[in-house]
């Protein structure tokens, strides 16, 4: 093999054509997908304080948003519901009349090719926060799973494309799937929050989705972040349950188990760069601290070259704005 000076392997950095040529990977608007808040109410489009550039939309404002995001090619979204009144089972969340009924419903009418992903958990509707039914202090793994299942039902029932089981509850997948199947959604994906860890990074999402946990916090469901071969667990077990997809959750601070996933398992994979990732970019960025654009492109480069099939981020639309001048 050559060496300096006949080997030179700036020779294929020395432009912008050569370092895109032999790129050996490229993000692409195709690989994204955009989270939307919606709330309960009529004529609300209010920018979320801890997530600059993200809004909390009611279903009658969601129209313009739609056209945006169809008109960026952005290909799917991954909607969450903000509800006022909630209760101990969160009944709101599989109501048929729910906020995130109405969004799907809504969305599928404004742009019917759009790929609308829903997120199955409890916790945007429970009074004390947490993702399941509460037991003794801590949430019943097994009385929560038939509420999970009739809510990806309802979901589905609405005109979801996609159920996505962020709860972390053992057998969720499994029940989702048995709930659909047996109600003729066969033909529904599943994309399985298989590893969630108990992660720092959810802050600003909790204050979008009014879901902080009014007692004790995740940890006895959500993974322990010191831990790789036992997200190979996750995956495995909700592979075996049904899952089409699986994700991996946070994104920047895992990247390494993105990998792990990625060379064990044939499957689709996502990872979702959180709310806490994308703050701190954007506190950053208005500070001057930070290039906004060189820093997003890089980060999600980085999620791609760990692995990640599909990239759920807040930075989507921005993104997909700065990869097509690229183009």
């Amino acid at each position: 093999m050559p060496t300096f000076p006949e080997l030179r392997l700036r020779r294929l950095r020395k432009s912008e054509a050569i370092r895109s040529l032999v790129s050996e990977n490229q993000v692409d608007v195709g690989d994204l997908v955009y989270p939307l808040f919606v709330v309960e109410g009529k004529g609300i489009k209010k920018e979320i304080d801890s997530m600059p550039g993200i809004y909390h939309f009611s279903v009658d404002k969601l129209a313009k948003e739609i056209d945006e995001i169809t008109l960026l090619k952005i290909p799917a979204v991954l909607l969450f519901g903000v509800v006022k009144n909630k209760d101990e089972v969160g009944s709101k969340a599989y109501h048929p009349r729910g906020v995130i009924q109405q969004s799907i419903r809504a969305i599928k009418k404004a742009a019917p090719e759009l790929i609308v992903v829903t997120d199955v958990c409890l916790c945007e509707y429970t009074s004390h926060g947490h993702c399941g039914v509460i037991a003794n202090g801590d949430v019943d793994n097994d009385r929560t799973l038939p509420l999970l299942a009739k809510m990806a039902l309802s979901h589905a029932q609405a005109g979801a494309d996609m159920v996505a089981p962020s709860d972390m509850m053992d057998g969720r997948v499994k029940a989702i799937r048995q709930a659909l199947d047996a109600n003729g959604f066969n033909d529904i994906p599943i994309l399985a929050y298989a590893v969630k860890y108990a992660s720092a990074f959810y802050g600003p999402f909790r204050e979008a989705a009014g879901s902080t946990p009014q007692f004790g916090n995740r940890r006895s469901y959500q993974m322990d972040p010191p831990n790789v071969r036992e997200a190979l667990r996750e995956i495995e077990q909700d592979i075996k349950e049904g899952a089409d997809i699986v994700m991996v959750k946070p994104a920047l601070a895992y990247l390494d188990v993105i990998r792990k996933v990625r060379d064990t398992f044939n499957y689709p994979l996502a990872a979702y760069n959180v709310s806490g990732e994308y703050s701190m970019v954007k506190a950053a960025s208005r500070q001057g601290w930070l290039n906004e654009r060189q820093v997003v492109l890089e980060i999600l480069t980085s999620i791609k070259r760990a692995g990640a099939d599909i990239i759920i981020t807040y930075h989507a639309k921005v993104a997909a704005r700065w990869l097509s001048e690229i183009k």
